[in-house]
């Protein structure tokens, strides 16, 4: 089913991705104010147990569909890559909750580990959410825009193969974040 018209994947993912990522800049620069929020010290606190859930769960799906579409299974594949999709978007809002209301978390681990590994594992994290955003706007947009014979002739699969896994990277990466900064520490 064509929802979108193809000629305006470009303008649309990259409108997308700004809006996506300033809302992202604008939580952690403390832009947003708190007051706009319900605050819920419960959810707060649950926010980060719950996204590493989500996370395992995304890391599961996006497997899954990768599989399935090696496979030829490209129904399973839509459906696993929309509920990934959905996955990243419930670990967005959540986290820019949290972020919003309380800023970024500190890190109480030792300052060698800090330096060398919680930092290093951050920063890639970051680096690579940041660069995926556009690329699963433009995948997913390439998807809703041509039928699906059409589209094994864009660059759906090209550019899905590499947002799949550097989302895959992003979310192990951002497991381990969690785990050093609410686990370990």
């Amino acid at each position: 089913m064509q929802l979108v018209s193809r000629q305006r994947v470009p303008l649309l993912t990259a409108v997308l991705s700004i809006v996506a990522l300033g809302l992202v800049f604008s939580a952690v620069g403390g832009i947003v104010p708190a007051w706009l929020l319900p605050r819920s010290q419960t959810l707060v606190d649950l926010v980060p147990h719950l996204n590493a859930v989500i996370s395992l769960a995304a890391i599961g799906t996006i497997l899954a569909g990768w599989r399935a579409i090696k496979r030829g299974e490209v129904e399973t594949h839509r459906n696993l890559m929309l509920v990934s999709f959905g996955l990243f978007g419930a670990f967005l809002v959540f986290y820019l909750y949290r972020v919003s209301i309380e800023g970024p978390s500190t890190f109480g681990g030792p300052d060698a580990v800090y330096q060398f590994f919680y930092l290093p594992m951050l920063a890639i994290h970051i680096l690579l959410a940041i660069v995926c955003v556009p690329l699963l706007f433009y995948v997913l947009l390439l998807a809703v825009s041509r039928p699906v014979e059409e589209i094994y002739r864009s660059r759906h699969r090209s550019v899905g193969q590499l947002a799949a896994v550097l989302w895959l990277i992003s979310f192990t990466l951002g497991i381990a974040v969690y785990g050093l900064l609410y686990v370990v520490y």
